[in-house]
Formats: C-alpha cells, structure tokens, sequence
C-alpha cells in the first residue's frame, strides 16, 4: 500500500471488504473514524464531474466550478503534509471508471505524482496550471464485488494502476469461534460446515459452474493459502 499507493480488495458479497478497507485507512492515517478519510462510491451514472471536477448550479443560478472528494482529499493532503489521506471506493466497478477517472487515471500512477508529469485538468481554474496528485500522502482503496456483470468495465488501463488483493470466505476454526462466540450453536454451526464444504465440492466438479458462483461459497477447513487474502468473518457480513 505504501509503494502501490491504489489498491482494490475484490471477492464475492459478504467477505469483508469494506469492513477491511476502512481499517486499513484506519492504520495509515493512525486514526480510528479519522477525518481524513474519504468514503464514497461509484454508481452507473457517476461522472468525472461528481468525482474530479465538475460545474454545479450555485444559489446564485449561475454554475459554479466545484472541487470533487478526489481534487478535495488531494489538496488536503497537499496542505496538511503530515498526515495521511484516504480516500475509498466501494463498488469501483459500478461505475464506468474510464469516464470517472479522466486524465486521473495516469496521475494516479505512484511513479507520476510529480510536477513532471502533471497535466490539465478538464475544467481548470483561472490561472491554474497542470495538476499532478501528492507523492505520498494519498492513497487509494477500491472494493469489488467480482459477481458483478459490470466487471466488464474494469479494463487494463485501470487495473495496472491498481493491486488487486482476493478476498474470499473461510468456514475455519477462525470463522468457528467467531461465530459461537456471538451466541450460536455448536453443533449448528459445525453442521453449515460440513454442509457448505460438500456443496462447494459439487459446485467446483461442476465445469459449467461460474468461478464466482463457487467463490460464493468456497469453504476450506485447511490451513489458508498465503497467496490470498481470506477472511473468517461471517458470510453475513456486508461488504
């Protein structure tokens, strides 16, 4: 995340995502419900106005040039120096990210965040010359649910820009003990177990099963592998 600056936590519904994507904004800004993060989240009819830069009609009638959560938690950073700033997406792929983005998409690479490779914004300011995002201080996490048709707007530009983490549900000791922990039967839950276990079996010996169908689901009471990220809250869990 210090290196990458963007990163997007992606796994099937209810496997934790934007309970972990807070929390990691919690740790790099070294505050709990901290100011200095943005939440939002992108929608099919979410524009480069709404998160960049855009005209919006002012009390007045007239439009007035307003500063998106992006250019906004930018200019913080910028200002403060010290701090951290984050700024999380859920459902990066609910919108089309491509006409969200604009020229954002170069400038958030972490090896152009310098005067050096600044550029124009869309809608500049009187006066304003090319905008490049700072160094170090502002990052970037998406959550995406990778059930969703809208994966096909995800393309190669913005995913280069961005490390992709899976998440994906775990029915292991972890998962045991929260859940009994919360009040659950034993026995109940040992029989979910078992029984999601056997029907992630069916599903993945099924060829013509969807590989996010299976994910859904996916059950293992081996150890995790260290070459994903899973979670063992429960699969109730928004996010």
């Amino acid at each position: 995340m210090k290196s990458k600056k963007n990163i997007i936590l992606q796994g099937p519904p209810g496997t934790g995502k934007t309970w972990l994507a807070r929390r990691l904004g919690w740790v790099l800004c070294n505050e709990r419900q901290s100011d200095r993060i943005t939440l939002l989240q992108f929608h099919p009819s979410m524009s480069y106005e709404d998160f960049v830069r855009g005209f919006r009609p002012g009390s007045d009638g007239k439009l007035t040039l307003i500063d998106g959560p992006l250019l906004t938690a930018a200019q913080n950073a910028r200002q403060d120096c010290e701090g951290d700033y984050v700024v999380v997406i859920e459902e990066i792929n609910r919108g089309n990210p491509a006409q969200i983005f604009g020229e954002m998409l170069t400038l958030l690479e972490h090896d152009k965040r310098d005067p050096e490779n600044a550029l124009n914004l869309a809608y500049p300011r009187d006066g304003e010359g090319p905008f490049h995002l700072p160094s170090s201080l502002l990052h970037l996490i998406g959550t995406m649910n990778v059930a969703d048709r809208s994966l096909a707007l995800v393309d190669m530009a913005l995913r280069r820009r961005f490390a992709f983490f899976d998440l994906e549900p775990e029915y292991n000791d972890a998962w045991r003990e929260f859940v009994i922990e919360r009040g659950y039967d034993e026995s109940v839950v040992d029989r979910i177990a078992v029984r999601m276990t056997r029907l992630n079996e069916v599903i993945e010996a099924d060829r013509t099963s969807a590989r996010t169908t299976a994910s859904v689901i996916r059950t293992s009471l081996r150890d995790p592998s260290p070459r994903r990220a899973r979670t063992s809250r429960s699969a109730g869990t928004s996010g």
